[in-house]
């Protein structure tokens, strides 16, 4: 081996662990991937689905209404809702109907009945600055915002960009 072969060697093993940085980079800090855990956001997602998540999307942009994002539940799970109510809204399900505000809002991705829920259930008159609503798509069968509360800003993981899998 002469001084050149060590040179392609060198080069070639610092582009590649250079590249390995940069992908942990990204997975770690820009998107990842989550399965769907249950049958809540059917008929959107399904149970065992698997999508990526654009993890710095709400460091930089604000949560829109109808994100489907990915957030803490607890220390050890991670839940995908979509987002219904922002800071300053007023939420309330009457009749299968959805009301933000006091405009009734089509819900087309929504494949069960909801039963009647107001944001008053949780305690509050509006949504508090830096909290989220957020509900499944299959409301008849799905944990959240109305069981466990407002979510925080700050336990939001990041964006459901789209499904990798299955492929169909």
């Amino acid at each position: 081996m002469d001084l050149r072969d060590i040179k392609e060697f060198i080069k070639d093993t610092l582009g590649i662990v250079i590249i390995i940085i940069c992908a942990f980079i990204i997975f770690a800090y820009i998107i990842g991937m989550q399965q769907i855990v249950g049958p809540s956001m059917n008929n959107t997602f399904q149970n065992e689905d698997y999508v990526i998540i654009f993890k710095a999307n709400y460091k930089f942009f604000p949560v829109k209404r109808f994100d489907i994002i990915s957030f803490y539940y607890d220390e050890t799970k991670y839940l995908i809702k979509r987002v219904i109510g922002l800071p300053g809204d007023t939420v309330e399900i009457k009749n299968n109907i959805l009301y933000i505000n006091g405009d009734q809002i089509e819900e087309e991705y929504v494949s069960s009945n909801t039963e009647d829920f107001s944001l008053s259930d949780l305690g509050y008159s509006t949504i508090p600055e830096n909290m989220y609503l957020v509900l499944g798509d299959n409301r008849a069968d799905s944990l959240d915002s109305r069981e466990f509360g407002l979510i925080k800003k700050d336990d939001i993981v990041g964006k459901v960009l789209f499904k990798i899998w299955p492929l169909n």
